[in-house]
């Protein structure tokens, strides 16, 4: 049986008075009363998408280097970036159906600045040119050609992006050319970063997008409000999973809202995801988002659409794996 079963059974078993106290005792935070959780105020704190350790003790690393939050991502995202071996991000990414490595990337400050990138080909760190876009530009958002030209100009080499292993795996997809987002896949997805140093918070995000795309697809991963949101006052969060998702219902924008509300992250993942959940239409078993979430005072959260989605944790130098929780129980067949 599922959650959502589960869920309007109890409603339809129990009578209205007796749901009511307990909406009255989840909505205390909103009357003053704080929440139980151990604050990490202070702390140096990094989270990412997937089990991305190693991006997240570079990223520790570097703002025990003296790097600021900003800078400290960027690092830790270039890495996946270059890694041949994670095959939904930068250099050895899947291609879309034509075979071209298309890449999508944003950044976001305490500040509210922010700068990204889409449907870039032949530049190895997108994270880096939206970074470039936020700090020297008016713009937020630039693509395709206009965002390559921009790289060049700024001093990024051109790089083929398409590996052999990822060219190959492009051939035998073409045999049957059947569309079929897989969730969960490798355990990774976009690469989704945010974090807290000196009290500053920031984020990034970087992906290569669906695999075999239709040419011109951009997902979330580029668009602020979308793939990634932070407010320096209340918050920051970032997603990965089915780009359409977040694109419709703003995710992570909405789990900062929350957040601001006097949620803590968990429980604001947790009601942005009940709300895309809702509305799912046809299978389920394609239609995974994950996300994540870190407040003001350093506390983190995560939950997902479908089970599968882990994240980073890494909490004044010490990284952990976490588990998400989530709203279905199974993917479905």
């Amino acid at each position: 049986m599922s959650k959502t079963i589960k869920r309007r059974s109890l409603l339809k078993l129990f009578p209205a008075y007796l749901v009511v106290p307990a909406v009255i005792v989840s909505t205390a935070k909103v009357a003053g009363c704080a929440p139980a959780s151990i604050s990490n105020a202070g702390k140096t704190v990094i989270l990412s998408t997937w089990n991305n350790q190693d991006a997240n003790n570079l990223a520790a690393a570097s703002t025990k280097n003296g790097k600021n939050t900003i800078d400290s991502i960027v690092e830790g995202i270039s890495h996946v970036e270059s890694d041949i071996e994670d095959m939904s991000v930068g250099k050895g990414g899947r291609p879309d159906r034509e075979g071209d490595v298309t890449l999508d990337s944003c950044i976001m400050d305490h500040k509210g600045n922010a700068g990204g990138v889409c449907f870039m080909k032949d530049i190895e760190h997108p994270i880096q040119v939206a970074r470039d876009v936020m700090y020297h530009t008016p713009h937020v958002l630039l693509a395709g050609e206009g965002a390559t030209k921009f790289a060049l100009e700024r001093g990024y080499t051109k790089t083929n992006l398409l590996t052999e292993a990822a060219a190959k795996q492009l051939e035998k997809w073409r045999v049957e050319s059947k569309y079929q987002p897989i969730p969960n896949i490798e355990q990774h997805d976009t690469i989704g970063m945010i974090g807290i140093h000196d009290g500053k918070l920031g984020g990034g995000c970087s992906t290569s997008g669906l695999a075999y795309k239709m040419q011109g697809r951009v997902g979330d991963s580029p668009i602020i409000g979308a793939g990634l949101y932070v407010d320096g006052k209340s918050g920051a969060c970032t997603a990965t999973g089915m780009g359409e998702i977040m694109m419709k219902n703003l995710s992570s924008f909405l789990v900062v809202e929350f957040m601001r509300s006097g949620d803590s992250p968990t429980e604001a993942c947790e009601k942005a995801v009940k709300r895309v959940a809702d509305k799912i239409k046809g299978s389920k078993k394609d239609q995974q988002m994950g996300l994540i979430a870190l407040d003001r005072d350093g506390n983190v959260g995560g939950y997902s659409v479908l089970p599968g989605f882990v994240y980073a944790v890494t909490i004044d130098g010490k990284t952990t794996v976490e588990k998400a929780d989530s709203f279905f129980d199974k993917i479905e067949d």
